[in-house]
């Protein structure tokens, strides 16, 4: 996992390069930072190609990864906040967040998506729910809103989450703030599986789908056709084509076998 980094959201502090390999990180004066095994760290981060990992040194008290307290080990995600003592660091990416291409910005309609990819709560009021995107997801402080959130300040209507195409996408809908994206400030962003969204500070989401699906899925193709519905029908037509040559092939293979067994024993 390469180009990755802390940020200091409340702190006058660089942010910190996270190379592949293992990052002790103790306290430097007000704040946090790297330190030396001899200086007792806090925390040690392995980054490799598995992703993040952070192990809790023995006796180490006020760790927590978005408000819930670590006592020993976490696997970490990009957007992921991690409080050591008072201070807060944000993973995040050197890549930052793919925006949304303007073709699809302003599509009109609601499209079909498919019901395997789903937004999974891991904080706030929805954590441990799950919300499949075979249809689009309002997110917002309605009762008509799919994912909604109960605060007189967020929006009636905030954003939507969908699929057009084969693209998962995060489309604002006039809120005040906007969303989060992977530790970054958006309103309208490509999303892929693996991606944590935010709503409202501690509302957490994040894009899952099974390993097939999420090979299949880009980020960034282009739409073929001018913006409107055709776009999505196009794109599962495609789809719905390749069964019928499967199943045409496999029984061509099956009356060969066959031919071969009755021949082969005259």
């Amino acid at each position: 996992m390469e180009g990755l980094k802390l940020r200091f959201p409340e702190h006058h502090h660089p942010e910190m390069p996270l190379t592949a390999g293992v990052h002790a990180i103790g306290r430097i004066g007000d704040t946090v930072g790297l330190v030396e095994e001899a200086d007792a760290p806090l925390i040690r981060l392995c980054v490799d190609r598995r992703g993040v990992w952070m192990t809790v040194a023995q006796g180490a008290r006020g760790v927590h990864v978005n408000g819930r307290p670590v006592q020993r080990m976490a696997m970490l995600r990009l957007g992921d906040a991690i409080y050591l003592d008072g201070v807060e660091m944000l993973l995040v990416s050197n890549d930052g967040v793919e925006t949304l291409p303007e073709a699809y910005r302003h599509l009109p309609g609601e499209f079909r998506g498919d019901c395997r990819v789903v937004v999974r709560g891991v904080g706030g009021r929805h954590h441990g729910r799950s919300f499949t995107l075979e249809s689009p997801r309002l997110v917002g402080r309605s009762d008509e809103a799919d994912i909604r959130i109960d605060d007189a300040a967020f929006a009636e209507r905030h954003a939507r989450i969908e699929m057009i195409g084969d693209r998962i996408v995060l489309r604002d809908l006039g809120s005040g703030d906007g969303s989060v994206v992977n530790g970054e400030a958006v309103r309208d962003a490509s999303l892929a599986p693996g991606d944590q969204i935010v709503f409202d500070t501690h509302h957490r989401f994040v894009i899952e789908a099974p390993a097939a699906t999420t090979a299949a899925l880009s980020k960034t193709s282009e739409p073929d056709h001018g913006p409107g519905a055709e776009l999505s029908a196009d794109m599962r037509g495609t789809r719905r084509w390749r069964l019928p040559w499967l199943l045409l092939a496999a029984a061509l293979l099956a009356i060969a076998l066959t031919a071969l067994f009755w021949f082969g024993n005259g």
